[in-house]
Formats: C-alpha cells, sequence, structure tokens
C-alpha cells in the first residue's frame, strides 16, 4: 500500500499554512517558516510558554524519505518527484499535527508534552536528537 496522501496535489506552502493556523488556534503565537536553498518551505519553527518560559520548536517535513517511499512502492511516475515529496511529506506532517491538536483539546497531555521531541535546545539540536545522541540518557529509559 503506498505512502499516506501520496496523491495530494495541494502545495507545500497551503499545507504550511494549514499547520499554521492549526497551532494558532491552541494558543501558539509566534511562528516561523523555514525555507531550504530551493525556496521551499522545509520546517516550522513556533514558541509555546511552557512553564512560563518561552520555548522554541522546530517541526520539520523531510521530504527526502518520503520521495523513497514513492519510488520504494512504486507508485505512478508522476508522483515520484521531489515537488510531490514535499507536498506529501507536508500533509502527513499536517495530519500528525491535527491528532496532535485532538490529545490536546481531549486533555490528554498538553501542548509542550506532545512537541516535546522537537523542542530546540540553547545549541539549536532537538530534544530528541540530544536523547538520541546520549547514551546515558537512553539507559536511564531501557527496561531491565
Amino acid at each position: 500500500m503506498p505512502i499516506l496522501n501520496y496523491t495530494t496535489t495541494i502545495s507545500a506552502a497551503k499545507t504550511a499554512a494549514e499547520i499554521m493556523d492549526m497551532l494558532r488556534k491552541h494558543g501558539v503565537r509566534k511562528i516561523v517558516i523555514d525555507f531550504d536553498d530551493d525556496g521551499q518551505p522545509n520546517a516550522l519553527t513556533f514558541q509555546i510558554d511552557w512553564m512560563g518560559i518561552p520555548t522554541a520548536y522546530a517541526l520539520p517535513a523531510r521530504h527526502e524519505g518520503v520521495l523513497r517511499m514513492l519510488k520504494k512502492d512504486r507508485v505512478a511516475g508522476k508522483y515520484q518527484t521531489t515537488e510531490q515529496a514535499r507536498r506529501v511529506a507536508w500533509r502527513i506532517v499536517k495530519d500528525w499535527v491535527a491528532a496532535q491538536m485532538a490529545i490536546v483539546s481531549a486533555h490528554v497531555a498538553s501542548l509542550p508534552e506532545v512537541f516535546l521531541p522537537y523542542a530546540v535546545t540553547k545549541n539549536g539540536d532537538t530534544a530528541f536528537t540530544v536523547f538520541d545522541q546520549s547514551e546515558r540518557a537512553r539507559q536511564q529509559f531501557l527496561l531491565n
């Protein structure tokens, strides 16, 4: 079965705007679109107050992996382009953000909690990257 949203025709920019609107409706007041060298959106950076501290989050839409999957899934050739991969990546991110907003709305988790892996440290790395590169941190979470 092909990757989710593989036939979308909605532009990456339009989808990024939809995501920004979802975030805005949940109290995010500062959102920046990051662009790649081709002038295409590749991430949203936004700020959430966490325990009274403004905290930055970086939410990427990594299209390279999507392109690999489109090719692996052997979808029609017109869907195996970088531009299509960008559109698909952003739609997948939008669906994920919509699910996270439902969790927040249901008071199952807080906004900072659902985006925690994407929190940006003082060094510019995400919390996930720091965790992933720290053997000590990983050991604290391993089940014996």
